[in-house]
């Protein structure tokens, strides 16, 4: 698999592979998303891509005390193959050159597969509440 930064020529193949992940939801335009992250930190939006199609993707941030991960996708066919955790470790290099001293991600508490797979990398869960305000609605105009 290649990682790369991600390009605008992605955009319908990284929104198609977040939908059939299950990552979208109505209330977050995977559109809007990508617009806002690229006009914040665009090289820590990763790509995955094998034989020319796009298989993973890792959107992530730095804010100067933790970094975060979102979006962190593999395709339904590739996955358990060891991609999420090459997606994830480019991540984790690009956030640790920065001096990014610790990374915080999200995981709905239903996921159990995903939750399985960030424990097998050395991922925790912190006795923490994630709390969240939308300031922006991203309901369809």
């Amino acid at each position: 698999m290649n990682i790369h930064p991600y390009q605008p020529a992605d955009e319908d193949a990284v929104v198609q592979l977040w939908r059939d992940c299950g990552l979208t939801r109505p209330w977050n335009d995977p559109h809007r998303d990508i617009a806002r992250k690229l006009s914040q930190q665009p090289e820590l939006f990763l790509v995955g891509e094998l034989a020319g199609e796009v298989i993973a993707s890792a959107m992530a941030g730095y804010d100067g005390h933790r970094g975060s991960v979102h979006y962190l996708a593999v395709a339904p066919g590739y996955q358990a193959q060891g991609h999420g955790r090459r997606m994830l470790e480019a991540v984790e290099q690009r956030l640790l050159a920065l001096g990014c001293p610790k990374l915080n991600l999200l995981v709905r508490t239903s996921n159990e597969r995903t939750l399985a797979f960030y424990r097998s990398l050395g991922y925790g869960i912190d006795d923490v509440f994630s709390l969240g305000k939308r300031l922006i609605p991203d309901l369809p105009d």
